[in-house]
């Protein structure tokens, strides 16, 4: 049975990961795509439905993110969000400009037509702003399905292309039905078929690590945390014995961390763990350094080179599987590394060294996330 997917194009939003999970709980596979795919491209993997997200970008500015015009033509149902709305109001023939009012908050949301997008919703719903422009002219054999005080425009669509556009936010919580709205998009729009389950996905997701390692083994970068120890666990089901865990002391952990670390997963999870202490290389280069961000790259340099080492240690080692929290990524950059506004750089997304003898595979993860809430990455090994 071929999987059905939706295709959404991130625009830098700090949500758009968000959007992926509330599509992948209503039991609909969602991939973030980078906003300048080709629609060329897009067509290839043959989509059910398109989600266009928010982003911190103006379009009322010189350069803002755009995405092909040829995307709307593919005759695939679209829903922009936000920036994504505003968007394909523009792309399409209508026109943007900035609100006398920056809309931030709850909103209520009067609804002019409640079928398909609206359908069995209350003419009255609370939705999530967050905005600076808006719609000002639709796009022609567009029309208005609902509006706010200060969003004539709030909802709109051109039915028969099945084209959707909304200026708030359904994906996250502060839209109370905002689930119920992507369900109509994904199930009486797209016509999506809710078969997609974490289960089915995470033993494809094993079996495609497997093939991909081959006969190689693998070293996890191992912290003892949430994300480390989930992808750890998942490599240990998809290549055994292959799987060297690597615990790195880098002079920076909680009292006793390391100990229950090595406990854990050494006595409980019977992993092979090599524990380096690196606490003194660590902080000889951090030693001085104030700044926040520094420190994070720095840390993030050092991380790479004790796993280099390590993997000059052993024989047949090609890949070096790394876990990371979507937060982390969240924070660091966008997913892909689309124009997003950083909140704070953590060490093992953006602190990386900037060139590394490392190439990405994909683990994507069952829990909802993107293919780089866990990676996994190819690198040279003294054999």
């Amino acid at each position: 049975m071929n999987l059905e997917r939706v295709a959404i194009l991130d625009f830098g939003s700090q949500y758009s990961q968000l959007i992926a999970r509330r599509v992948r709980e209503l039991r609909v596979y969602a991939e973030l795509l980078p906003y300048d795919i080709s629609a060329s491209a897009l067509a290839k993997d043959k989509p059910k439905a398109i989600i266009l997200s928010g982003g911190p970008a103006s379009l009322t500015a010189e350069e803002s993110p755009v995405c092909e015009k040829e995307i709307f033509e593919l005759g695939v149902p679209t829903l922009g969000i936000c920036y994504g709305a505003q968007l394909m109001g523009k792309l399409l023939g209508g026109e943007v400009a900035s609100s006398m009012a920056r809309e931030y908050g709850q909103a209520t949301l009067l609804v002019d037509k409640g079928d398909d997008l609206f359908q069995r919703l209350d003419k009255e719903l609370v939705v999530w702003m967050s905005h600076g422009d808006k719609v000002s002219r639709l796009p022609p054999n567009f029309e208005v399905i609902a509006h706010t005080p200060n969003s004539p425009m709030a909802a709109m669509r051109n039915k028969a292309r099945k084209l959707f556009g909304l200026q708030f936010h359904p994906e996250v919580v502060h839209t109370p039905k905002g689930k119920e709205i992507l369900k109509n998009f994904l199930y009486q729009i797209a016509k999506c078929s809710p078969t997609w389950t974490m289960k089915s996905f995470l033993e494809r997701s094993l079996e495609e690590m497997r093939q991909e390692v081959g006969e190689e083994r693998v070293l996890c970068a191992l912290s003892g945390g949430v994300d480390s120890s989930v992808l750890c666990l998942l490599l240990q089901k998809a290549v055994g014995e292959r799987l060297v865990a690597v615990f790195v002391d880098n002079g920076l952990l909680r009292k006793n961390e390391g100990e229950r670390v090595r406990e854990t997963f050494e006595s409980y999870y019977r992993l092979n763990l090599r524990c380096v202490d690196a606490g003194e290389q660590f902080l000889k280069k951090l030693r001085g350094v104030t700044d926040p961000e520094e420190k994070r790259r720095i840390i993030g340099n050092e991380f790479i080179k004790v796993f280099e080492e390590e993997a000059m240690r052993i024989k047949k080692v090609k890949y070096l599987a790394q876990g990371t929290l979507y937060p982390d990524v969240i924070e660091s950059r966008s997913a892909r590394g689309r124009p997003s506004a950083t909140i704070k750089t953590h060490h093992n997304v953006g602190g990386l060294p900037q060139e590394m003898n490392l190439k990405l595979i994909g683990l994507s993860s069952p829990t909802g996330y993107s293919e780089e809430s866990l990676t996994a990455s190819s690198m040279k090994s003294g054999e």
